[in-house]
């Protein structure tokens, strides 16, 4: 099975990235990161929430978002993108092995460009009034959902 990957564009906050980084380590997922940075990509501004995890998750930098884009499209991966102006609801999208979930700046999400080039946009429900929630919550919820689907089996995983 090919492995699901996280992409964060271009994220601001090092305790969010380090603790998607953890999550993805746990999980079994490669993350990419899609330049530039809001911090200096380093092991120190990720340490603290990505613990010792660091050295167990695949990470992939990507200089800008033309170079990961071309990249995941000769890999023939799916994008997926979280989005608060998605209106197809996380958990009735249909998650396939290969498939990129793809996460935007906590400060501004991701521009109109990007948002247009995603394969499919989905939304976690919020109540109303709520601008959004965590990203690094929000991967969580959203991986968890895409390896319930196509990576595990019961109490086990394959």
């Amino acid at each position: 099975m090919t492995q699901l990957r996280i992409a964060l564009y271009q994220p601001d906050i090092p305790g969010n990235t380090g603790t998607i980084l953890r999550l993805a380590a746990c999980l079994g997922m490669a993350v990419d990161i899609i330049e530039p940075a809001g911090f200096v990509l380093s092991d120190k501004n990720l340490r603290r929430a990505g613990m010792d995890y660091l050295a167990s998750v695949t990470m992939t930098r990507h200089v800008n978002w033309q170079e990961f884009d071309a990249w995941r499209r000769t890999q023939g991966r799916r994008l997926v993108l979280a989005s608060t102006k998605a209106a197809e609801r996380y958990t009735d999208f249909r998650f396939a092995a290969g498939d990129i979930l793809l996460f935007g700046r906590e400060s501004a999400g991701v521009p109109d460009p990007v948002h247009e080039t995603a394969d499919h946009r989905i939304i976690i429900p919020m109540m109303e009034g709520q601008r959004s929630i965590n990203v690094a919550v929000s991967a969580a919820m959203i991986a968890g959902e895409a390896m319930r689907q196509i990576a595990w089996s019961g109490n086990h995983i394959s």
